[in-house]
């Protein structure tokens, strides 16, 4: 398995190219432009067999990868912060039509102020859509996620589009080592797409987007919702299949790590994860039994696994890179959920626009937060801002 060092950006378009695309359009913008410049390179130089469409706008980008798919082509575009919001409506209209393409989405800060660095906002404000929304920790997983993406879209279960995220900058710009496998791998692993459970062609019958009567409309959102369930089967399967096919596994919906001896528990997602990791390492030298469960998927988000681990837990700290302007952030609402508010639980929003979170500053709350739930028993904090 050839090894290269690529940026995350790069390492997107390796991906695409390995799952055989066969339609590309995407709008540039800071900083997911160089996935599709890349791309357009490879089209040019005859690397990649697909049809490469200029647009005006994201709206458009999407747009044309809609119609590639119900058409049942294998499609693909990317996007950042407010190019993701200019294609809103069709982020829905794709959801809502079942079809099948994968979405690179380089997260960025929403202004104003202006601001082009890393933050979460643009793609937990997809949540309620009905894709499939994964969040990769480094560049290696760049790749398999976009690769399971595709495989995951296209089940006949779940027949749902997918986004896979990436910190902007953090992993968009920095090189890495990446393991590529062997296209003749890929091949085996993903086939060309098959043409089911529907694709709008002459003569099919098969139409998309009419006006249904309210029945029909309210059966559709619930087969998308069905679909989200079965598509937790299918991530644990097809990352069991990859495991058999590269040697890496990822844990499926959500990665423990060290949680199994663990009493007190950071839950968070993106690359930041290994500094959280770090952490644990270094607090568990000082005899605080810390673990991470980084989440993998925020949708279908990951609530039975979460329960079976953390129930028991005395502490679990959220740690999220946007904010819902109700309860703290997102992903605490999430966890929150999930468990029920047993635990001790503490929601943490940091990070956001890009401010630096390090080793160090994940040492020192959770070890603040172990320390408060020792000498007070049961805490639970809504949203606490780090740094402000």
């Amino acid at each position: 398995m050839p090894r290269k060092i690529l940026t995350g950006n790069h390492t997107v378009a390796e991906a695409v190219k390995l799952a055989r695309v066969q339609v590309i359009a995407a709008y540039p913008i800071t900083p997911q432009t160089t996935i599709v410049e890349k791309l357009a390179e490879m089209v040019e130089h005859g690397e990649i067999e697909a049809k490469m469409i200029r647009v005006e706008s994201e709206h458009s980008a999407l747009a044309a990868v809609y119609g590639a798919a119900a058409g049942g082509a294998r499609a693909f575009t990317a996007t950042s912060s407010h190019g993701l919001l200019y294609m809103h409506e069709v982020v829905w209209w794709a959801a809502a039509s079942r079809l099948p393409l994968v979405m690179a989405v380089v997260t960025r800060a929403i202004g104003p102020p202006w601001n082009i660095h890393v933050s979460h906002e643009d793609i937990m404000d997809q949540r309620d859509t009905g894709w499939i929304i994964s969040m990769a920790e480094d560049n290696q997983e760049v790749l398999d996620l976009v690769l399971q993406a595709f495989r995951i879209s296209e089940d006949e279960r779940v027949y749902l589009p997918a986004m896979v995220g990436l910190d902007g900058f953090l992993l968009s710009h920095t090189a890495m080592p990446v393991d590529v496998p062997e296209q003749e791998v890929v091949d085996s692993w993903l086939p060309p797409r098959l043409p089911r459970p529907y694709v709008i062609e002459p003569g099919s019958g098969v139409i998309m987007g009419n006006i249904p009567p309210d029945e029909a409309f309210y059966r559709m959102r619930h087969s998308m919702q069905r679909a989200m369930y079965n598509a937790k089967r299918v991530i644990e399967e097809v990352d069991e299949e990859y495991y058999k096919m590269t040697g890496r596994r990822y844990g499926g919906l959500v990665e423990f790590y060290r949680c199994d001896d663990a009493k007190y528990v950071v839950v968070l997602m993106g690359t930041w994860a290994g500094n959280a990791k770090e952490a644990a390492d270094r607090l568990r030298e000082r005899g605080i039994p810390v673990g991470v469960a980084r989440i993998r998927y925020v949708r279908p988000f990951p609530r039975e696994r979460l329960r079976e681990k953390l129930l028991g837990m005395k502490g679990v700290m959220v740690f999220d890179r946007s904010v819902s302007m109700g309860r703290g952030g997102p992903l605490h609402a999430e966890v929150v959920e999930a468990l029920e508010a047993k635990p001790s639980i503490m929601g943490v929003v940091a990070g956001v626009g890009g401010v630096d979170v390090g080793v160090r500053d994940f040492e020192k709350l959770v070890e603040d937060f172990v320390k408060k739930v020792e000498e007070e028993g049961r805490v639970y904090v809504n949203d606490y801002w780090y740094g402000v």
